[in-house]
């Protein structure tokens, strides 16, 4: 058998399986010593291409794909430094827990550490950021070499997805020449019945006796409090909304934690937290009994005071798998079960917390003061940030998803995402919280045919200008709110502010780009709303545009930053007048 033969066998059986273990989409960054793979990959019948030529972009492309569709999604570069490219995303992908197949090719052995160009040191180039790394065999096609290359790509998949999610890695090195014989007969070779590797997981459940003790623990408990930061279960919500009635306990709901929106009852869902604890008084006020914790921690950096100053407080934080997410220090019990059958189990025990019956008015009273300000909408000469979520979510497409940026954009949509009826799920990188790749990611979730509309700032949108182009080529729906502070707004409110020598040029860092000619260049609609009822209408528009719509918000830094304190101190009056 030559060389030709071996590799198109080899590859060709390895990819067929990834399909087999449940693989559909596959992002290609073209290169030559990925050739056998990427021509592979585009032959197989059952899998979806794309191709994304900047390897940064395409690794949050498929970053924000593999978040929508909760599936793993492939990536394939060449040699060298494209694989380095991957990196941010790879990172993003392992705190967020998303699952990623990372296939990286390589020069082979006798051209390492030689001087060879385009040869840099790949093997477990990403450090400890994937969940495996496997450098594979030298292509052959013997039966026991085709079944290697079978039970490593069934193997990549299942780890990728199993337990808490995340990348894997696959580093394939390949000799010239590299094109395949896609005429070989029997090309994609014999798949069984299933994967290779067959594996079931079941959910994990907290025995009887565990329960009873988790109950006694809390019997008397009085004031208890359900907390879900950012997490991707949609089922959950229902679970928990129902396990708060049972027990008379108000609900910290992240905007990243699928409870604001969608069917399921909201009466004990406090939306306004971040807003209400942002007073030292009203947090040690408010101090509860015992906290369950169901996601990540919130993106509040109220709430994180809150924990800070309660560190005696019983809390427990349910993880679906074995995991430790808990930034405050705080002395923690730890669950691991499924969070959905926890709370079903919980609200089916006898024993319950025994509610006392002012802490949920409390709280819902303090709820509605907090919706009460949020909400108030006073003729404003230009739009605000706050105006621009608050505007978004009036006219935001049922059975949608919203992708948010990080810095500003978030805590916006923290602060003024109100519950709704709606279907919406919202997705954000909140893995490492970076501000890069958010295009791409947004763009990676539009690809899958749901409706996304993509919240950013202007610095967030800068660092990925070159993931439009996967809009341009592939003519994806997608609608770019573009929230414009000219530069770091988010620093306005730290206290870098008070540093005004230096604050301009290393925290500010105004960009003044016309971004209209860049929207121009990809084929996307711009428009530039000046007030609410423009912005609605074009948001409107947006979602019946087949294609790239970019909606530019122009904010200043400092009138937003005294617009926000004006809200959350009219808020702090009210409650500390109301609480006496």
């Amino acid at each position: 058998m030559n060389h030709t033969e071996n590799l198109t066998r080899y590859t060709a059986n390895f990819v067929d399986e990834l399909v087999a273990a449940g693989l559909t989409d596959v992002v290609i960054s073209p290169g030559s010593r990925s050739t056998p793979m990427a021509m592979t990959m585009t032959e197989h019948p059952e899998l979806s291409q794309w191709v994304i030529i900047d390897e940064r972009s395409a690794a949050f492309f498929a970053l924000g794909m593999a978040k929508q569709t909760k599936r793993p999604v492939a990536i394939i570069c060449t040699s060298g430094t494209a694989a380095a490219n991957y990196f941010p995303a790879i990172i993003e992908a392992y705190y967020s827990r998303v699952p990623l197949i990372v296939l990286t090719t390589d020069r082979p052995h006798e051209l390492r550490d030689v001087g060879a160009p385009q040869a840099i040191g790949q093997l477990k180039l990403y450090g400890d950021y994937t969940k495996w790394f496997h450098e594979m065999a030298l292509p052959e096609a013997t039966e026991d070499m085709l079944a290697y290359a079978r039970s490593k790509a069934s193997r990549a998949v299942h780890i990728a997805r199993e337990g808490n999610a995340g990348p894997v890695h696959l580093n394939f090195p390949f000799r010239e020449p590299l094109i395949p014989d896609f005429s070989t007969k029997d090309l994609w070779g014999k798949r069984g019945k299933g994967s290779f590797l067959g594996k079931m997981e079941g959910r994990r459940r907290l025995d009887p006796q565990q329960l009873n003790n988790l109950c006694e623990k809390l019997s008397d408990s009085g004031k208890g409090l359900i907390v879900c930061g950012p997490q991707p279960d949609p089922n959950l919500a229902d679970a928990i909304a129902h396990l708060a009635r049972q027990w008379g306990v108000p609900i910290l709901a992240d905007p990243l934690s699928q409870l604001r929106a969608g069917k399921h009852a909201k009466d004990h869902i406090i939306e306004g937290y971040d807003a209400i604890l942002r007073n030292e008084t009203i947090r040690k006020q408010l101090k509860p009994d015992f906290i369950i914790r169901f996601g990540a921690m919130p993106v509040s950096k109220a709430y994180l005071f809150f924990m800070k100053e309660h560190r005696d407080v019983q809390q427990f934080v349910v993880e679906n798998h074995t995991g430790y997410r808990e930034p405050a220090r705080n002395q923690t019990a730890f669950i691991d079960a499924d969070g959905t059958a926890l709370c079903r189990d919980l609200a089916a025990m006898v024993a319950t917390p025994s509610a006392d019956e002012t802490w949920l008015d409390t709280w819902q009273q303090m709820n509605r003061i907090a919706k009460k300000h949020l909400l108030d909408q006073h003729e404003q000469e230009k739009l605000t940030e706050g105006e621009a979520i608050r505007g978004l979510m009036t006219v935001i497409r049922d059975r949608s998803t919203i992708y948010i940026g990080n810095s500003m954009a978030v805590r916006d949509l923290d602060t003024f995402f109100m519950s709704t009826t709606a279907s919406l799920e919202v997705l954000a990188n909140r893995g490492a919280n970076g501000i890069d790749g958010m295009v791409s990611s947004g763009l990676g979730a539009a690809a899958t045919g749901t409706p996304v509309t993509l919240v950013l700032g202007d610095l967030s949108f800068f660092h990925d200008m070159n993931g439009l182009l996967a809009a341009k080529h592939y003519r994806l729906n997608i609608t770019i709110l573009v929230i414009n502070n000219n530069g770091g707004g988010i620093f306005s409110f730290l206290p870098q502010v008070n540093h005004q020598k230096h604050f301009e040029a290393l925290f500010g860092t105004p960009l003044d780009i016309d971004f209209r000619q860049v929207i121009t260049m990809y084929g996307g609609t711009y428009h530039q709303p000046t007030n609410l009822s423009d912005l609605q209408q074009v948001l409107k528009e947006s979602y019946r545009y087949d294609g790239l719509s970019v909606v530019e918000v122009k904010t200043d830094r400092t009138e937003n930053r005294q617009w926000h304190h004006d809200k959350w101190q009219a808020i702090e009056n009210e409650l500390l007048q109301t609480r006496g």
